[in-house]
């Protein structure tokens, strides 16, 4: 939903704007010769969030990384249906580091984080938390290319391309050849 959307967004921004200034800080009290020792730990515990919330937005927007100037070659009936058989495979992979996730979590309670005082649970709830909710962003996206005939991770074609999916080649998408 839109209101999910702009509250990942705006957690993500807050999230940046505390590494920011926590490393700032940090940096300008061991400059003035007083260390505020836990704005390090702080800042990495951000950094740790702040990255699966970058994930979260680059997955809505189909925008990870990828290589598919093969793939982007073959017709559009092959690329779909490696596209549904790597998202299934990354379901399969979200769900495994999802579950160590939970048991590193549940490890990790009694730790304490660094000189910060507080648990390295609330980093480590990260790594289960970003997984199940990338999981169910793919999984949304890979229902809706099955029941529309579109691809999962390839952005939608270009209206200004005047290709569609069934003339059996792939649709003109811009490719990181493009950007």
């Amino acid at each position: 939903s839109a209101f999910v959307t702009r509250l990942e967004d705006a957690i993500g921004r807050v999230l940046l704007a505390a590494v920011v200034v926590l490393v700032f800080t940090g940096a300008a009290s061991r400059f003035v010769g007083h260390p505020i020792i836990w704005s390090v730990d702080m800042a990495q515990a951000a950094f740790v969030w702040l990255c699966f919330f970058g994930a979260l937005k680059a997955m809505r927007r189909k925008a990870h990384i990828g290589v598919d100037y093969f793939v982007a070659k073959l017709p559009f009936p092959a690329r779909r249906a490696i596209e549904i058989l790597l998202s299934i495979l990354a379901l399969a992979f979200l769900a495994t580091m999802g579950w160590f996730g939970i048991q590193l979590t549940l490890l990790n309670t009694a730790r304490i984080f660094g000189d910060s005082g507080i648990s390295y649970a609330w980093v480590t709830a990260a790594v289960p938390a970003g997984c199940i909710a990338l999981a169910l962003i793919l999984l949304a996206q890979l229902v809706r290319a099955i029941r529309s005939g579109g691809l999962v991770y390839s952005p939608e074609p270009r209206s200004d391309a005047g290709e569609t999916p069934d003339d059996g080649h792939a649709p003109s998408v811009r490719t990181a050849g493009e950007l």
